[in-house]
């Protein structure tokens, strides 16, 4: 346990391989082999502050500089609070930047006066003044209790985390299971778990060596696993109990949360010492804790005060004056044992201590005021106003709700409450804005506002609800409101309306959509306009799409493309040019709701690539999406995986997903989606050879001859219906669909269709002209990057020269049996061998059932229950995880055994 009950940081029990995995960290940076970043999640009192510690105590005997910041629930609304606590101590060697990173970091750190920057600049700006540290000596950062950050600082580091490679840089984080913060982040993930029964019992020993043998037995059952319990509940017991003289009550003192633990301790104080406690438990940022707050707090009798707190083991005085709370537990503890007059009395002093324009003296008055207060109200409106623009919508959101609160007027709270949604939505916070949107709805909501109320309830109804219906009933008036001379532009907001209604339009293909989109297409950006033209009729209007908005791009500041991350991404999706650099500019400083859309793109051009091994990603995104309440993006996560389930032929996974998100889907008219699984059961069959079946599915989405207005992803099912054609005998039809793609100039839209298109034309030619169009396809530029679609082709190509006895059909078809191999696409594989057999030739071993790493002991243990149907849940209950921790192991056996899908185990495990 270690630093939870005060003995050294290095004396940790039952944490080896943590430990190990965080020196080796520390080591390599030290090295100069570069950085990383580590985020370390379990429950309370597990022992992750414990690991921050040891984690410390190593780096500053290895040299390190060690900066630390941790959040807690006083510091939520306020941005960039815990990056102030991390950066504060390097501010003096901001001289060394650039001025505009200088500037950037004074401002948001309160310095420097004036409109703060951009959330992208700020996290560039940081970045820069680390790098300036390391070239000193290489840094550690801490941060304790991520859950409770501020959303600002948050996404700050992990646009920081990202980068962590490229300095001798650590960044060690600690965060509870669920917190938004940290959903997004790529950092390498330790489940800090509870402890074996002998390593309990070994920390129970250590800490309480003359606990009698029954007690003990009792103490490690009642605390299961957690550390702090172990440490806690023995002191929790009289003398009597602990020797076991005396019977122990029914129940021992864990209650349902660990910070009752302290409470008994917080009782025993004297009313000035719980009143010290209690402001510093309340305050924020460099005030909290410092010598100067708690002094005053404790006034005449401070050295009794103090005496008295650090006695009851809760708090203790630092070498640089701060009141340390001993665990994070305690500060809640504190504030839960404190009656709401106590709360509201402290709230008052801190108040007191700041000057009148500070946010946090604002939400101190606000925390301390019963009765409504317009004179509060506004104020805490226009703070909030100044957080969102300085990057910090999240806590702008919060302080904003506050002013409806205290408003006097309906109206005046219905505009803030829409604020404080719209604050929401934009930062990410879903539930949030799905909560004030159901209380708007409760009441009228004023006309000036009516944009706003509007773009709310549509991103809650879009992303949250999965319902579109809202979008065409409130987004066109709405664009005919903001649209009007004079009108209030709300902060850009008719581009973000225009999004929005183009997404459903796309989604579900609904007619009056379109039309409106049309309507009000020259009111907008040039890059809004790139956006309609490249999915309203994409066959026809989507050509040189790639060429104008790497144009476009090429124009922007890194802050414009922050703000259009959305409409980038959505028009480079369109056309299959999303991979690379375009979504790699994308991936630092934004909230949830922008790394979503990176996410979902990222899972489609994996797709597309041949990156196969990264299907698991798809259901890990869905799963923390569902999370989030994104579950318009979770039903997303779960269509891209189908796409590897149907290339792969995995007929039983396609069906189980199918089963899941079609009812769905069909029920909000997500055309997009259940058109998609369409085709994707089509592609299924071909890989299974049932072309008649294949071709049957395909010409219900997609006519030959026809290329439909309504469907943008027309180019996806276009070389599969010709490859049904042409095996079921109707070469003609596949030539007329050929024919109709050269006449709409496809190829002219992206490489990805030019190549498609090349495909096809050599599949439906003629005899005597298909050999040299099979070769014209492969010289398509970037054709190798189409990896599965290339390996048809050449199973197509291979098979034809089979059939006329050339020596090279073993060159072609071997390298397609070698791709599919790759994919664990095991039906095409098959197929590839049976044309080589056909041949002559031996196709080499069978595709395997995996990559050749065996399982664990415990991922063997977790696949043979999730064999027999259990869910994640019912596993995690038999065998003492987390459901997550089980989710994680299931990602890693499913590529080890060559599988998609949990349908796909039993066999897997039988080696058929």
């Amino acid at each position: 346990m270690g630093a939870v009950d005060g003995r050294n940081a290095t004396e940790l029990v039952g944490r080896r391989q943590e430990t190990e995995l965080l020196g080796r960290a520390l080591d390599r940076a030290k090295s100069g082999a570069g950085g990383c970043a580590v985020l370390l999640r379990g429950g309370a009192g597990i022992g992750k502050t414990a690991l921050l510690a040891w984690a410390e105590e190593r780096a500053r005997a290895a040299e390190f500089m060690v900066l630390r910041a941790i959040g807690t629930e006083a510091e939520t609304e306020f941005a960039f609070g815990v990056l102030h606590q991390i950066l504060w101590p390097l501010l003096e060697r901001s001289e060394g930047l650039p001025p505009h990173q200088r500037e950037a970091l004074e401002s948001v750190l309160g310095v420097r006066a004036g409109m703060p920057p951009s959330g992208f600049t700020v996290g560039a700006s940081a970045l820069a003044l680390l790098a300036e540290a390391a070239r000193r000596r290489p840094l550690l950062l801490l941060l304790d209790d991520l859950h409770w950050a501020d959303s600002s600082s948050a996404t700050v580091f992990a646009f920081l985390q990202r980068r962590s490679a490229e300095l001798p840089l650590v960044i060690l984080t600690a965060s509870r299971p669920g917190g938004m913060a940290v959903e997004a982040w790529s950092a390498r993930l330790v489940e800090v778990e509870s402890l074996g029964h002998a390593d309990s019992g070994a920390l129970l020993k250590r800490c309480h060596p003359g606990l009698a043998l029954g007690t003990a037995d009792r103490v490690l059952v009642e605390a299961g696993g957690n550390p702090l319990a172990l440490v806690e509940l023995p002191r929790q017991l009289n003398e009597g109990q602990r020797k076991g003289v005396v019977p122990l009550p029914e129940r021992l003192p864990l209650g349902e949360r660990l910070d009752r633990l302290f409470a008994e301790r917080l009782r025993a104080l004297s009313p000035a010492a719980r009143r010290v406690l209690l402001l510093v438990a309340l305050a924020s940022g460099a005030v909290a804790g410092s010598a100067g707050a708690w002094l005053r707090a404790a006034g005449e009798d401070a050295e009794d005060v103090l005496e008295h707190i650090e006695a009851g083991g809760l708090a203790h005085l630092d070498a640089s004056g701060r009141l340390t709370f001993r665990h994070p537990l305690v500060r809640s503890a504190v504030v839960s044992a404190a009656t709401r007059s106590e709360r509201r009395e402290a709230h008052r002093t801190l108040a007191k201590g700041l000057v009148s324009d500070d946010p946090r003296r604002l939400v101190h008055e606000a925390s301390a005021t019963l009765l409504p207060d317009e004179d509060l109200a506004a104020r805490l409106h226009e703070a909030g106003l100044r957080l969102s623009r300085r990057g910090g919508d999240a806590e702008g959101a919060l302080l904003v709700d506050r002013a409806a609160a205290l408003s006097t007027d309906p109206a005046d709270r219905a505009r803030r409450l829409t604020w404080a949604a719209v604050m929401a939505a934009r930062s990410g916070q879903l539930s949030y804005t799905a909560r004030l949107v159901t209380e708007l709805k409760s009441g009228p909501v004023p006309p000036d506002i009516a944009p706003l109320f509007a773009y709310a309830v549509v991103y809650v109804d879009q992303s949250h609800s999965v319902d579109f219906e809202s979008s065409f009933t409130l987004l066109p008036g709405a664009l005919d409101a903001l649209a009007e001379p004079g009108a209030e532009a709300f902060g850009g907001l008719a581009e973000q309306v225009y999004f929005k209604l183009l997404l459903a339009a796309t989604y579900t293909g609904d007619p009056g959509a379109w039309r409106v989109l049309e309507e009000h297409r020259e009111k907008v950006s040039d890059l809004a306009r790139l956006c309609h033209r490249a999915w309203t009729d994409t066959a026809r209007t989507a050509h040189a799409v790639p060429a104008e908005l790497g144009a476009l791009v090429e124009q922007m500041s890194e802050e414009q493309e922050a703000g259009a991350a959305w409409l980038l991404l959505w028009t480079a999706s369109a056309v299959d040019v999303a991979d690379g650099l375009l979504w790699r500019r994308f991936t630092g400083q934004h909230g949830y709701a922008t790394q979503g859309t990176i996410a979902k793109a990222k899972c489609y051009h994996d797709f597309l690539r041949g990156r196969w091994d990264a299907a698991p990603d798809c259901l890990r995104e869905a799963e923390a999406a569902d999370e989030l309440g994104y579950h318009c993006n979770a039903l997303l996560f779960r269509h891209y995986y189908a796409h590897f389930l149907a290339g792969r032929g995995d007929e039983a996974g396609l069906a189980e997903i199918d089963r899941r998100i079609r009812p769905v889907a069909a029920r909000a008219r997500m055309r997009f989606v259940t058109d998609h699984l369409d085709h994707l059961r089509a592609l299924a069959a071909l890989a299974h050879g049932r072309y008649e079946d294949a071709y049957c599915r395909l010409v219900k989405i997609t006519s030959p001859g026809v290329l439909p207005p309504g469907l943008p992803w027309f180019h996806l099912p276009f070389f599969d219906l010709v490859d049904a054609a042409v095996h079921t005998g109707r070469r003609r039809e596949a030539q007329a669909h050929v024919a109709a793609g050269r006449e709409a100039r496809i190829g002219e839209i992206s490489g990805h269709h030019a190549f498609l298109l090349a495909a096809a034309t050599a599949l439906a030619a003629a005899d005597d002209e298909a050999d040299d169009l099979y070769r014209a396809a492969y010289s398509v530029p970037g054709a190798d990057q189409w990896i599965f679609e290339l390996a048809r082709l050449r199973l197509a190509h291979g098979s034809w020269l089979r059939r006329r006895h050339r020596a090279e059909a073993r060159d072609v078809l071997s390298e397609a049996h070698q791709v599919f191999r790759e994919l664990h696409a095991g039906p095409w594989a098959q197929r590839c061998a049976e044309e080589l057999r056909a041949a002559g030739h031996s196709a080499g071993a069978s595709v395997p059932n995996g990559q050749g790493t065996p399982l664990t002991a415990q991922e063997m243990r977790i696949a043979q229950l999730a064999a027999t149907g259990l869910s994640n849940k019912e596993i995690g209950n038999a065998l003492r995880l987390s459901p997550r921790t089980v989710g994680a192991h299931l990602y890693k056996i499913f590529p080890k055994l060559g599988i998609s899908s949990r349908a796909a185990l039993a066999r897997a495990l039988k080696g058929d």
